[in-house]
């Protein structure tokens, strides 16, 4: 049995394949058609899928879309007789996609399947929280667990605390529209310059440079918060619900002045902002936990979480330590692209109640292994038919692969490695990455400056070895999607030392960011974490033979790893978009399949002198 999920029309649009409640294939609509956060119908990742599954539109037996447009519709109408007069903007931006598009979604996919809705020709919708909270549990690897969904809005529902065990989900209690921590979480990404949906992850990162300052304030101001982890906004200080900016004048006379413009420099005002807005979310997260661990008893081990929010994974480091659960495990694919595996995940065993096996160990989500993937067979004749030169290593010599690009690394080359399938979400697990050597103090300015073309002050995540881990992380668990942050070991923690750093450089960060942490700086954050990914042989053999290699040749079991594009490109999906990203930065070297590609001996790119105007940045 072959089912179709389906998120589109609000961001990070995405199709997924499911037979027999297996997820066969899930990729988010951007990769393919190269703008981020694509939010349009996901043509393309829908006829990857059915390749993929090998199948035709036919054979499914449904096709479920993530969200329900008519509660969606309800809930407009209802933030259109609460604005009431000044609701002219909320009818220009929203009403029309509204009209024309969610609530049509039905007749708009069934185009794009040649007409039919698969066998019974019927849309099946699954409420947006269900499909996060679907996402989050049933590909997990636990029996029963308590389940948390946090995010900007859904139709109602923004947060929504619940329980799943078998086959079947429940979710117990919600928070609604308008009062929401994902879309505080962005007036604050939107505040500070940032963009909103895209933009919220550079706030995580500004956080450590800041100090929580404003933490009372936003308590007393911005949001109530309850023991139990429930909140209410204070509306007087938002736009949102106006269909309008994130932010009104209050908020900027709160905060002392007028939203900072995009690309200007930043100012210890918005650290402090990313810093204090950060604690709050991590506050009404651990409540939140806690308050679903009381309602449901000791003998529930475990929690699940999915949403935008979830993303967070200062928040979910902190949580994890808090030992609330015993284990924790996030959908790597949390934000809205996870809706797609979620909605199709919970027609198959909730609604049509099939049985659920589980273990309590593995997780189905298959390390988000889950894109396309190109063979050596392909690749190389992408480059011959391009005449680009390039290397080939034969299977026989696969140690010696290994060991040629952990030489690479140890001489400082930056690498873009493209090998199996691309991953579902928003992290690179290895398959579509950039690495480089950890133990170099300037490879976090060299790769945010010169490879990525963004802000000097984004930390870079660390692969390592899972058998070593503990030698490198305050970390006792696995970490294999890059969504838990843990204390590098052994840093030289100058606490009291970063604001002092921060008010000397005068805006310069890159004095800070170069300042030697740790053993490996690189990947040392300035608040001395780190944001892990654990790699077993198992799971990814090639990745971890490169890392293993490297560990042989340096004694450093740790590379680093960031996702394979530049600022505002989504990452890349085929061999055409690697070679071209490796052209454009200063990368050093190309591995595609088996073929190492060295920059120095290409040719040079022609008529490729406006591609930065294709991405608009993030």
């Amino acid at each position: 049995m072959y089912i179709l999920g389906v998120s589109a029309l609000y961001h990070d649009a995405a199709a997924a394949l499911i037979r027999d409640g297996e997820i066969i294939a899930a990729a988010q609509e951007e990769r393919f058609t190269r703008i981020k956060h694509d939010f349009s119908i996901p043509q393309k990742a829908i006829q990857y899928c059915l390749q993929e599954g090998k199948i035709k539109p036919d054979d499914l037996q449904a096709v479920v879309y993530y969200d329900n447009p008519l509660l969606t519709m309800g809930r407009f109408v209802e933030n259109l007789r609460y604005a009431g007069s000044d609701s002219k903007d909320l009818l220009k931006f929203s009403f029309g996609s509204l009209i024309s598009q969610k609530m049509w979604i039905q007749n708009i996919l069934a185009d794009c399947l040649g007409g039919r809705l698969g066998i019974e020709n019927k849309l099946y919708v699954a409420e947006h929280h269900i499909s996060h909270a679907a996402s989050a549990f049933f590909p997990s690897p636990y029996q029963k667990a308590a389940i948390i969904t946090v995010d900007g809005v859904g139709e109602y529902a923004t947060t929504t605390i619940g329980y799943g065990e078998n086959n079947h989900i429940k979710i117990i209690q919600e928070i609604d529209y308008p009062h929401s921590l994902g879309l505080l979480y962005s007036a604050f990404t939107y505040f500070c310059g940032f963009k909103v949906n895209s933009g919220d992850y550079k706030l995580m990162g500004l956080a450590p440079y800041g100090e929580p300052v404003y933490y009372q304030t936003i308590k007393e101001k911005l949001i109530d918060i309850k023991q139990d982890g429930s909140f209410r906004l204070n509306l007087d200080f938002f736009d949102y619900q106006y269909g309008r900016a994130m932010t009104n004048e209050n908020f900027a006379k709160l905060f002392g002045g007028d939203r900072r413009t995009p690309e200007s420099p930043i100012t210890k005002r918005e650290m402090d902002m990313a810093a204090s807005v950060q604690k709050i979310v991590e506050e009404v997260i651990m409540l939140m936990a806690c308050h679903v661990k009381e309602l449901l008893g000791d003998e529930v081990e475990n929690l699940v979480l999915a949403g935008g929010v979830a993303l967070n994974c200062v928040a979910n480091g902190k949580l994890y330590r808090q030992k609330i659960f015993k284990n924790i495990w996030v959908q790597p694919a949390a934000g809205d692209a996870g809706g797609a595996v979620g909605s199709a995940l919970f027609y198959y065993y909730q609604y049509l109640n099939h049985k659920r096996t589980a273990d309590n160990v593995h997780d189905k989500q298959k390390m988000s292994y889950l894109g396309p993937a190109y063979d050596n067979k392909t690749v190389e004749e992408y480059l011959k038919r391009n005449g680009y030169p390039y290397h080939k290593c034969d299977h026989d010599e696969e140690e010696d692969f290994y060991n040629k690009i952990a030489e690479l690394i140890d001489r400082q080359n930056v690498i873009g490695l493209f090998h199996g399938r691309m991953e579902y979400g928003p992290r690179a697990l290895g398959n579509r990455s950039i690495i480089a050597d950890p133990r170099s103090a300037q490879m976090q300015s060299i790769l945010n400056l010169k490879i990525k073309y963004r802000e000097s002050f984004r930390p870079f995540a660390p692969s390592v070895l899972e058998e070593c881990a503990k030698e490198y992380f305050e970390l006792d668990c696995q970490s294999p999607y890059m969504l838990l942050c843990a204390d590098v070991c052994g840093a030289e923690r100058e606490k009291f030392q970063l604001q002092r750093e921060i008010e000397l450089s005068q805006g310069n960060l890159l004095p800070v960011v170069n300042k030697v942490r740790s053993h490996i700086p690189a990947v040392t954050h300035v608040d001395y974490s780190a944001r892990i990914q654990t790699v077993r042989k198992e799971d990814n053999p090639v990745y971890y033979g490169i890392i293993h290699a490297f560990k042989k040749l340096t004694g450093c079991g740790v590379i680093i790893n960031t996702s394979f594009n530049v600022r505002g490109e989504p990452i890349v999906c085929t061999p055409e978009d690697a070679y071209l990203c490796f052209m454009r930065t200063e990368m050093d070297v190309l591995v595609l399949g088996n073929c190492i590609l060295y920059k120095k001996e290409q040719p040079a790119l022609t008529n490729d002198a406006d591609w930065r105007d294709q991405y608009e940045l993030d």
